[in-house]
């Protein structure tokens, strides 16, 4: 796995005499139960955070019989202001959770003039509130024990308006900018977050969208796509996409952003805006 942009800062040893416990939403399905089958292969003890109780605890009996680590389940929809903030509460009280997966997300069909207002607005509450809100419930106990670990799951899609996938890719470039601002302020405080962002990845989301199978892309496989995301975690990766070839590309990318900032700072307009 290329490296995309390395985190200067390393991550605290914690207690060896205390399994790290990771927290992964959206954990009934996909890259969420992916990701808990790799955490528990890990050692790690697992919270799984999700709206469908029966494929949790079928996720947790499987892993169980597999490995020897604790796993609660937390049924939850984090759309509900109720249920959101009895993760929140999980996050900001359970000191044995040292890692945060925020990979819950859903999609919409369709195109933005044809998409309705409540689907919109549910749309954000998951791919946008609820991922700020659990980042922030366990960003301050993170940064006061000088450790732990938030993974958003962002989407290339967040980098490519022409897509025409409007809303979810501003969420997803939320979720991104959410990642890179979160960096600067908690790197060094101990604190690692990573942003990674899947190309067409073959999971239920495009079928709850509504999306024709017929006009889908070619897809990497759940599977490959965590273990990428993994390996760039291992890293010490701040930005990892699975799918880019060239990691010049990113670096090019970011370079030309950089590039605009001191001129964001001028006190007149540009001469190009002047009469």
């Amino acid at each position: 796995m290329i490296i995309i942009m390395n985190i200067t800062h390393h991550m605290p040893e914690f207690n060896a005499m205390t399994t790290p416990k990771t927290l992964i939403t959206g954990a009934s399905a996909g890259i969420g139960a992916t990701y808990a089958e790799r955490f528990a292969q890990r050692g790690h003890d697992l919270v799984l955070v999700a709206r469908d109780q029966a494929k949790l605890d079928a996720l947790a009996a499987r892993l169980r019989s597999e490995t020897d680590v604790s796993i609660e389940i937390l049924r939850a929809d984090l759309t509900d202001a109720a249920d959101l903030a009895q993760v929140e509460a999980k996050l900001r009280e359970d000191a044995a959770i040292t890692t945060l997966v925020n990979n819950a997300g859903a999609s919409v069909a369709g195109a933005f003039t044809a998409q309705r207002p409540e689907d919109i607005s549910r749309l954000i509450a998951l791919n946008v509130t609820a991922v700020t809100r659990l980042g922030h419930a366990v960003a301050p106990r993170f940064a006061a024990s000088g450790g732990g670990t938030i993974i958003n799951i962002a989407s290339v899609v967040g980098l490519v308006p022409e897509f025409s996938m409007s809303v979810y890719g501003a969420t997803k470039a939320f979720v991104l900018f959410l990642s890179q601002g979160l960096q600067v302020e908690l790197a060094p405080l101990g604190v690692r977050v990573q942003a990674v962002l899947p190309g067409a990845t073959g999971t239920e989301l495009w079928d709850k969208a509504g999306s024709d199978p017929a006009k889908l892309p070619p897809m990497m496989t759940v599977a490959a796509l965590v273990d990428a995301a993994l390996a760039g975690l291992d890293a010490g990766e701040a930005i990892t996409i699975p799918p880019l070839s060239e990691a010049g590309l990113w670096d090019s990318y970011q370079s030309a952003r950089h590039a605009m900032l001191p001129g964001f700072g001028n006190t007149v307009p540009a001469a190009r805006y002047r009469a």
